[in-house]
């Protein structure tokens, strides 16, 4: 490997880079939930969600993002980290007036006693996203959440976002919501020649001084 770094040292600062992340996706964890809770809520979140484990070879919808990722729960479930339970994918959450809506996946946080709902998007992030997701998170509370379990939470997995935009769609919304990018093996590995690429001239350069 050029600039006398491994596959396996690309990789490892590649890993610490998206550790730093970690905690840093944007959400409105500080004013929806008490402190315990939102410490380990924030300590959960990260960004972007390493889905190196999925190819996706050109145009895919969010259905075909979902089923990758339910073929691959395992996988996924070591991304998400500790404390992540499966409960389902499309579940069925019916209004008493007989209405139903499905979530595209639903899991249940051991630590935090709580739901998650995760809706994935294969576009940019956009404001409307927040209130789709809020009312699932809702629902889940109304529906699923039991005695003793603290309020449910969502995230947003979109391809990428705007931070500002983000920060804007969240304000005033009391559902604790989260929002982060996930990179796909594509992606990844753009960034791993990148970074091979950057240290082979940071190489060329201390060889020439």
């Amino acid at each position: 490997i050029e600039g006398n770094l491994s596959r396996n040292e690309l990789e490892h600062i590649i890993e610490a880079h998206l550790y730093e992340q970690k905690g840093k996706a944007l959400n409105n964890f500080e004013s929806t939930l008490p402190a315990p809770q939102k410490a380990l809520a924030n300590e959960m979140l990260k960004d972007p969600y390493k889905l190196d484990f999925l190819s996706m070879a050109g145009d895919f919808s969010e259905k075909d993002l979902e089923d990758k990722l339910a073929q691959n729960i395992t996988r996924f479930l070591l991304e998400l980290g500790k404390g992540f339970a499966y409960v389902g994918r499309q579940m069925e959450l019916t209004t008493p007036s007989g209405k139903s809506y499905f979530p595209d996946m639903v899991f249940y946080h051991t630590k935090l006693k709580c739901y998650v709902v995760i809706e994935l998007k294969v576009v940019d992030f956009m404001p409307e996203f927040v209130g789709k997701l809020n009312f699932y998170v809702a629902a889940a509370d109304e529906l699923l959440k039991d005695e003793g379990d603290n309020p449910s939470i969502g995230i947003l997995l979109c391809k990428d976002k705007d931070s500002s935009v983000v920060e804007w769609a969240l304000r005033g919304i009391t559902t604790p919501l989260g929002v982060a990018s996930y990179q796909l093996q594509e992606v990844y590995e753009r960034t791993l020649l990148e970074m091979k690429e950057q240290s082979a001239k940071n190489s060329t350069s201390n060889n020439n001084d």
